[in-house]
């Protein structure tokens, strides 16, 4: 949809690419001493938080986690088999919130509010560290409801993305 996805569909099988990066700091190693870790993911936004359960569940880390993820759809939550299966391997709470109404449904629905969180963060919640990861908007307003509900900002580490 953006310049780079349009300029990918005419390169020539064999051309040389320059790839430049990462830059960025969204990473569990940076706080590896955490006691434990909360993700918010919305959307795609769940793409580079897998990797971090990945790691944490390949290095066999007990250390409690728990996971918001937001998305409009059941059909539209990525990785549910894999997060069911890191769910056995990790000490992983997740928390799916869904934007439709759907008959039977026993989790939490609509958007990501103050109130979900408060529900469901831990009682420790102000030692952990928060990695958030989704649409700006709510990238945004879950860090103004964490730092609500005590969380200090040297805890809460985002990934912004935008369409280009």
């Amino acid at each position: 949809m953006g310049d780079f996805t349009q300029a990918a569909s005419r390169v020539q099988n064999g051309q040389k690419a320059y790839l430049d990066g990462p830059y960025g700091a969204f990473s569990i190693d940076r706080h590896s001493v955490a006691p434990g870790y909360v993700f918010v993911a919305g959307g795609v936004g769940i793409v580079p938080i897998m990797s971090m359960l990945r790691t944490l569940a390949d290095r066999n880390d007990r250390r409690p986690i728990t996971l918001f993820y937001g998305n409009a759809r059941w059909e539209r939550v990525l990785y549910r088999e894999e997060l069911e299966m890191l769910s056995t391997k990790l000490d992983l709470n997740i928390v799916h919130i869904i934007g439709e109404h759907i008959l039977g449904w026993q989790g939490e629905h609509g958007l990501l509010t103050q109130s979900i969180l408060d529900r469901n963060l831990p009682v420790d919640r102000g030692e952990l560290q928060y990695f958030i990861c989704g649409p700006t908007v709510m990238t945004q307003l879950a860090e103004r409801w964490l730092a609500a509900l005590g969380i200090r900002p040297s805890r809460i580490h985002n990934e912004l993305f935008e369409w280009v």
